[in-house]
């Protein structure tokens, strides 16, 4: 299952992630991510763990007869990379880590740049520095697709005013408790595809989306998980995803999603939006 992006490169519907996977376990959860199914993996330069994702698949590609091409990697530029020269030294750095003369898909990970105020006006030229970066890394060929991580409409709008090229995909945070309506009606006007990240809620403690009655109630008239209803939710609003998991069931099922809602059930699950975040709030960025 993929999704077409505006410069024809195909993305998988459902990509592992690797926030806050450790690179000790790193091996054994890939090895369990290939084996299940798995062809896309989501890490970031701000996770620490590109060395050990790039360690882990020179041994498991092989062992699992693929090679790199039947992988999707996303990677991320961390807010202290911002900036021209920066940002091209951090994708030398990552592809290093990763083994790798290629990344699939590049993201700034953040509209911000670190050691500055939000409201500092210096964030705003930053990025574009970070972007005009990446917009020649694609024009080489180093990468595949370049997008940004949590920009709100205003940021998006600034960057489509000055680019070259638009940004392929913007991955923010979607769920029913935050459905970012607004933001994903400009993104399809302008053919930027949506990832959602945080699709089952925090993970912090128990998520209230996964015990949430509504979602419990779909839930079982579907025959699946709380948390397959809400990967499918996402996906049935065109949305692709990257649940993260390090518990080998969890990540077998969050693939298995050949079921469908009915559109009662999605209006249901619409009904929940209560502009709740569990993460990070980017619309303090200038």
């Amino acid at each position: 299952m993929t999704m077409l992006l505006s410069n024809a490169i195909r993305l998988p519907k459902i990509s592992y992630g690797t926030y806050k996977v450790s690179s000790k376990n790193m091996e054994e959860l890939l090895d369990v991510a290939l084996s299940a199914g798995y062809r896309s993996i989501d890490t970031a330069e701000g996770y620490r763990n590109e060395a050990s994702i790039g360690a882990a698949l020179s041994r498991l590609l092989p062992a699992h007869s693929l090679t790199r091409q039947d992988v999707f990697i996303t990677s991320k530029l961390a807010p202290r990379s911002q900036g021209y020269e920066r940002c091209q030294a951090a994708v030398a750095a990552s592809l290093k880590a990763l083994q790798t003369d290629y990344i699939d898909l590049y993201l700034i990970h953040w509209p911000g740049a670190s050691g500055l105020e939000p409201d500092d006006p210096r964030h705003a030229q930053l990025r574009a520095d970070s972007w005009r970066a990446l917009e020649q890394l694609l024009a080489e060929g180093t990468l595949r697709a370049i997008g940004v991580s949590n920009y709100g409409v205003p940021h998006l709008q600034q960057l489509l005013d000055t680019c070259q090229t638009a940004p392929h995909v913007n991955q923010v945070e979607v769920h029913p408790y935050f459905q970012q309506k607004e933001l994903r009606e400009f993104c399809g006007q302008h053919k930027i595809h949506v990832q959602a990240y945080s699709s089952l809620g925090t993970t912090v403690e128990v998520s209230p989306l996964l015990v949430d009655p509504v979602v419990q109630q779909v839930a079982e008239e579907v025959g699946r998980t709380p948390a397959q209803v809400l990967l499918k939710w996402a996906l049935q609003h065109s949305l692709s995803v990257i649940p993260k998991s390090t518990n080998p069931q969890h990540m077998r099922e969050n693939l298995e999603l050949e079921f469908s809602l009915d559109d009662q059930q999605m209006a249901l699950l619409d009904g929940l939006e209560r502009n709740t975040k569990f993460a990070w709030d980017s619309r303090v960025v200038a």
